[in-house]
């Protein structure tokens, strides 16, 4: 599952070089499920790829919807809490606009009770519980 404008910019030569896209790492043979947005992966809200633009062109992020509440991984689109606090961009992104369009959407999610995962913020993993042990 992949958003329509990443998988489109993945064909495009001059945004595989600006985003360090590799035909390679994706254009496999395999089938590829074309997402215009949010888009339910088992189609019982429980798995969401959430559009989240602007650190490459169709970015997504992922809400996971547990028993014990709503769980969201950002990938690269807000790299660390504070990031998500202060609103202060990172210094490349394919959108500036778009990424902060999404890491608006991140905070309202954020806001109404989704705990945010930041895949960058060696802080925050300090106070993340380990494998084997219940992350949430």
């Amino acid at each position: 599952v992949i958003q329509r404008p990443e998988w489109e910019a993945g064909a495009e030569p001059e945004l595989q070089k600006k985003n360090g896209f590799n035909p390679a790492d994706y254009d496999l043979g395999h089938e590829v499920v074309l997402a215009a947005g949010e888009h339910d992966v088992f189609g019982d809200g429980r798995v969401v790829c959430v559009p989240t633009y602007g650190h490459t062109p169709g970015h997504q992020s992922l809400r996971v919807r547990l028993d014990s509440g709503d769980v969201v991984l950002t990938g690269d689109a807000c790299y660390f809490r504070e990031t998500l606090e202060s609103m202060r961009l990172p210094s490349f992104a394919h959108d500036f606009d778009q990424m902060r369009q999404s890491l608006e959407v991140l905070r309202a999610l954020r806001d109404r009770g989704a705990r945010i995962f930041f895949g960058h913020d060696a802080n925050f993993w300090k106070d993340v519980p380990q494998a084997p042990l219940e992350v949430v």
